[in-house]
């Protein structure tokens, strides 16, 4: 099937129509489970992702705390979608007027792959701004690799803190900021304060005074996705921990990890977590598919992708990357870009996939919001839960077993819920985590130091 450097692949055999399914995240992973259940091997799907897996990325800021082991947060892909050819490579071009999409592999220059129908589930990437240092600096906390990061980093700074004499240095080590207050960064920093809360007991060098988390956001509130009456409770929730919030405030500069804000603050931080917001995927700019003012792509109710002159024929898409109308919400509203409605989209999707193929009729997308949930560490939560037309809002000890029991019901695999369970249940019973493992972004390090230390053979 590799014919070299460059080739294209050719998935279909027979008269199987082919779809090819981009991205492989709640949107993929689920379009390619689901229509295999529906049209079985009449059918063959190609899914493409830069990663063997999916990423429960509402788990990840368990993951930065220690509370859940980052394999459990992953379902791999070839496990889940058997029967599904599953194509490890960056996507570089879509041509829908060629039915041909150009994915990027390792030790490849590219292939490119054919279609009879495309399903684009490409998700976002973290919106950046052009801050200085920022690049050079931050990271983010949409990947476990970045939730694992974090965790590492700040569990080895108390070890390296708590060792120093050097009061600026343990200043700088203990010093944590998270640039954003929608769910990602709260619940990243919510989650990260209480591993430290309960890391300190082992470090009798180190006061709750010597750590200063703070959070930098540009609105005048955090979490406004629960509303704003849940996002004044944490707020105060936070300020009472101790979390230093910032509220209409930019981030102007963290060059050499010096943070300077609009408000005039300036100090030295070791860790600073980028949770601004999220853009689609900018490989769809790279494309000749219709793209709206925000960078996404414009959907019908059934989730055909639409153009000026109407729907294109045999592209569909949901997810981050899209814009669907929310037909539950009324008129002119669009859905949120949240796992609630990507998972539920992928399944009308597929399903609409396989009227497609049959020449039925397509059904639109249509769910009423079932409510919005945080945890903001152990026992600790707020949410809004939709029973019928009545709204519930929870606080505290029911909205964080409400957030735990909906993740592990909406986690790919049996085995992956046991083990974010057992790792819970380990949590309680002996505590979190309190080792960093600080060169798992240079595994040689220690190798190399001692290969350059062994005398030169004469």
């Amino acid at each position: 099937m590799w014919k070299g450097k460059f080739t294209h692949m050719n998935i279909n055999s027979g008269n199987k129509p082919h779809v090819l399914v981009l991205g492989g995240g709640s949107v993929g992973m689920n379009v390619a489970a689901e229509l295999r259940k529906k049209a079985g091997n009449n059918v063959a799907i190609t899914v493409v992702d830069t990663r063997p897996y999916l990423t429960y990325q509402p788990f990840l800021p368990e993951v930065g705390a220690g509370a859940i082991d980052p394999r459990n947060v992953l379902a791999p892909l070839r496990k889940v979608l058997q029967g599904t050819k599953v194509v490890t490579g960056a996507v570089e071009k879509i041509s829908h007027a060629d039915r041909v999409v150009t994915v990027a592999l390792e030790g490849e220059e590219s292939i490119e792959i054919s279609y009879d129908y495309l399903v684009v589930g490409l998700g976002s990437v973290p919106r950046t701004l052009p801050i200085p240092g920022l690049a050079e600096n931050a990271i983010g906390f949409k990947w476990v690799e970045e939730a694992v990061a974090v965790r590492d980093r700040i569990l080895s700074n108390l070890a390296e803190a708590a060792s120093t004499k050097d009061p600026e240095t343990r200043k700088r080590l203990l010093t944590f900021t998270f640039v954003g207050g929608g769910f990602a960064g709260s619940e990243a920093l919510a989650e990260a304060e209480d591993m430290v809360s309960a890391a300190l007991q082992y470090y009798p060098d180190l006061h709750p005074s010597d750590v200063r988390f703070v959070m930098i956001e540009a609105m005048g509130r955090i979490l406004p996705e629960v509303g704003e009456e849940l996002g004044k409770y944490a707020l105060k929730q936070f300020r009472e921990r101790g979390i230093e919030v910032k509220l209409e405030t930019f981030l102007n500069s963290c060059e050499n990890g010096i943070v300077k804000t609009s408000d005039g603050d300036e100090f030295a931080s070791d860790l600073i977590v980028w949770c601004a917001g999220i853009k689609p995927n900018p490989v769809l700019e790279n494309s000749d598919l219709p793209l709206n003012q925000t960078g996404r792509l414009d959907c019908l109710a059934d989730l055909r992708v639409k153009s000026e002159d109407g729907p294109l024929e045999g592209v569909f898409a949901a997810g981050d990357c899209t814009t669907v109308p929310d037909l539950a919400s009324g008129e002119g509203k669009v859905c949120p870009p949240n796992a609630q409605h990507a998972v539920r989209q992928a399944k009308t999707l597929a399903d609409n996939v396989a009227r497609a193929i049959d020449s039925r009729p397509l059904v639109d997308y249509y769910h009423k919001n079932l409510g919005t949930m945080a945890t903001l560490g152990m026992f600790k939560g707020v949410g809004t839960l939709f029973i019928g037309d009545k709204k519930v809002e929870l606080k505290g000890l029911p909205a964080w077993l409400g957030a735990r029991a909906y993740h592990v019901y909406a986690m790919p695999t049996l085995g992956r819920k046991a083990g974010v369970v057992a790792g819970w249940a380990s949590s309680l019973l002996g505590n979190r985590e309190i080792l960093g493992i600080a060169q798992t972004t240079e595994p040689r390090k220690a190798f190399e130091l001692a290969a350059a230390s062994t005398p030169k053979k004469k």
